[in-house]
């Protein structure tokens, strides 16, 4: 299943990065996710490339009954996050891979910084992907939610965490 999502900020690239590359930002992002309990990583800094590591133990309260069916009453997901250092013009390309431990359900995908104007999009894209014979496409669109829910979630953090 394909998912795409785009996320507006009103300040530049560069201070868009050292949002996403600063552990407090993805340590409230964690809470604001209600995760029950989190890890957090990162390795590098916004001045050049850098990657977010994620892990953490989610609720599966808000998923349709299919889906808890396949995972029980909590679900561990690890994400990472893989940024390249800036081009000339600030823009930065990236990859996300986020998985469902000891689940077949996984989202591979790009992630772009781009200036807009005088702010940034940043744009997701990738593939949501349950391998699972015969209702892998039922648990894709049942998980769909979420993970965008999450995305949204982000967006929200890090609008309030640039000021507005």
């Amino acid at each position: 299943m394909r998912v795409e999502d785009e996320i507006h900020y009103p300040v530049s690239p560069a201070e868009v990065a050292a949002m996403l590359a600063d552990p407090e930002f993805v340590e409230r992002k964690m809470v604001a996710t209600h995760a029950l309990s989190h890890d957090v990583e990162v390795v590098g800094t916004a001045d050049g490339a850098f990657t977010v590591t994620t892990r953490r133990t989610m609720p599966t309260s808000d998923l349709p009954d299919l889906a808890r069916s396949f995972v029980g009453e909590t679900i561990d997901v690890r994400q990472v996050e893989a940024w390249e250092a800036a081009a000339p013009d600030g823009s930065r390309a990236g990859t996300v891979v986020v998985e469902v431990l000891g689940v077949p359900l996984r989202l591979t995908g790009t992630l772009r910084l781009a200036p807009d104007g005088g702010g940034t999009t940043e744009t997701l894209a990738g593939d949501l992907k349950a391998s699972v014979p015969l209702v892998g496409s039922k648990l894709e669109k049942a998980a769909e939610p979420a993970f965008m829910a999450a995305v949204r979630k982000e967006h929200e953090v890090g609008k309030e965490w640039l000021g507005g």
